[in-house]
């Protein structure tokens, strides 16, 4: 069973969204069988990559709240990450443009990194004082070989601004198709879809009744064919 997730680094309920996935799953029966697939989705896919602000300004701004709204947002996050076992930073982050690092997850989806690297984006951007933003390329290429990558390999593609940016929007017209319009949004099988950072027991009984609708393996052909088994294959005796 795959199930795909597209998300943003940027996004708080991603980071927290995942952690619940990832507890459903640990304890689903079927774990081993489940392919995790993680898709991009930029919250702010117009910034400019230099453009770079507080995020308490940013929410100011974009959703016309207070900076005391804002920041009793940030502590009410902070608060439903350490319940999750997160770290969280409430005050001094930062918010910029996430479309390299999405490239990079594509980089890394490639070489079997992909939520390793996800993982570190995440813990440097919410959890970590340095910024994901402000430090240049080299911020990027330190963590994707944290994550295990190449750091060539990452520092070619974030010289490339062509690189892997037709998959990432790719990943975004498929995630408009399909009726998402925020993040975190949790597709299983193609037949059932979570949106938001729902509690673990919702991914729970999500996982099972994909798992469980599952359609039957239907057999082409003969069903006594040669083959091999346990004890042995089966030879052609000569006439």
């Amino acid at each position: 069973m795959r199930v795909e997730i597209w998300s943003d680094i940027a996004c708080p309920w991603c980071y927290v969204g995942k952690a619940r996935f990832e507890k459903a799953l640990a304890a689903f029966p079927h774990r081993d069988q489940v392919e995790v697939v993680h898709r991009s989705f930029e919250l702010d896919p117009g910034r400019a990559k230099g453009d770079v602000q507080p995020v308490i300004t940013m929410l100011t701004r974009k959703y016309g709240m207070s900076e005391a709204q804002a920041h009793a947002g940030e502590e009410n996050l902070g608060a439903q990450a350490a319940a999750e076992g997160l770290d969280y930073r409430t005050r001094g982050r930062d918010h910029g443009s996430t479309f390299d690092m999405h490239r990079l997850l594509h980089l890394a989806k490639e070489h079997g990194r992909q939520d390793a690297l996800l993982q570190a984006l995440y813990r440097a951007n919410f959890a970590e004082e340095r910024s994901v933003f402000t430090e240049g390329d080299e911020r990027l290429v330190e963590l994707a070989t944290e994550a295990g990558l190449d750091a060539e390999a990452a520092r070619k593609v974030l010289a490339d601004p062509d690189a892997y940016a037709d998959e990432v929007r790719a990943d975004e017209r498929e995630a408009a198709g399909l009726g998402a319009t925020g993040v975190p949004f949790f597709v299983l099988d193609r037949k059932y879809g979570v949106s938001g950072a729902q509690p673990a027991e919702v991914f729970t009984r999500a996982l099972t009744q994909a798992w469980d609708e599952r359609p039957p393996l239907r057999l082409v052909g003969r069903g006594d064919a040669q083959a091999c088994g346990p004890d042995g294959c089966e030879v052609p005796q000569q006439d």
